[in-house]
């Protein structure tokens, strides 16, 4: 690209003033973008290995859980035999036929604390946000922060973290928590949504905010 030989994309995009700090908000919501059986069975059509990033989530998960902050896990579920309700996307990768209603690559993944009073949201396309009545519910909630984990980096998390910004959320994508099929798509997509839609932040930092941030917690009596 002229006019950037010589410096590295951090640099060139520092220096056009991207990537700057949307920082946390004052009431987040935790997001486990579709850890499904289908996408983290490595052996599945859809799958890979996201093991490490299981182990990531789950202490997101501990952490929400026990300040009572909102949890929503998304699925991917198709329920025409034909698939038609996966539009265009069916004709793209074969792997959607895994995601019908009733086969056992929609359920979340064990290993994952899925409760009863966490939210499953049920999705047909990319983006958490389209399709679905996700914006209410974190409206609901009073919700400014979206903690952004799970797959696929390139794909569904990406898709998610843009809309959350344009819909007026503070994307937080948690890097050791998000995975993808390709580490080149996974690290390009990470550069490309801190430089300009989200805040990519490290475990650490998001397990300090979550043990931090009380607003969602009750009152104490007395």
């Amino acid at each position: 690209m002229a006019g950037q030989t010589e410096k590295s994309d951090e640099e060139f995009f520092a220096e056009r003033g991207f990537g700057l700090k949307i920082g946390f908000g004052e009431r987040p919501a935790l997001i486990v973008i579709d850890m499904l059986k289908a996408f983290t069975d490595p052996d599945r059509m859809l799958g890979a290995d996201l093991d490490a990033e299981i182990e990531a989530i789950v202490p997101l998960l501990d952490a929400a859980h026990e300040r009572d902050i909102p949890v929503v896990f998304s699925t991917v579920i198709y329920e025409d035999d034909d698939l038609r309700d996966a539009g265009i996307w069916a004709l793209k990768q074969k792997g959607v036929v895994t995601l019908k209603a009733g086969d056992d690559g929609v359920e979340v993944d064990s290993r994952l604390d899925f409760r009863p009073g966490d939210t499953l949201l049920v999705k047909k396309y990319a983006s958490c946000f389209y399709g679905t009545d996700i914006v209410s519910r974190l409206m609901a909630h009073g919700v400014d922060t979206l903690i952004i984990t799970g797959c696929t980096t390139s794909g569904c998390v990406r898709a998610t973290a843009v809309d959350a910004c344009q819909v007026g959320f503070r994307p937080m994508v948690v890097r050791e928590a998000v995975g993808d099929r390709s580490q080149a798509a996974h690290d390009q997509s990470l550069f490309d949504l801190n430089a300009k839609y989200a805040d990519v932040v490290s475990l650490d930092e998001a397990l300090q905010y979550l043990s931090t941030i009380g607003h969602n917690r009750p009152a104490a009596s007395g």
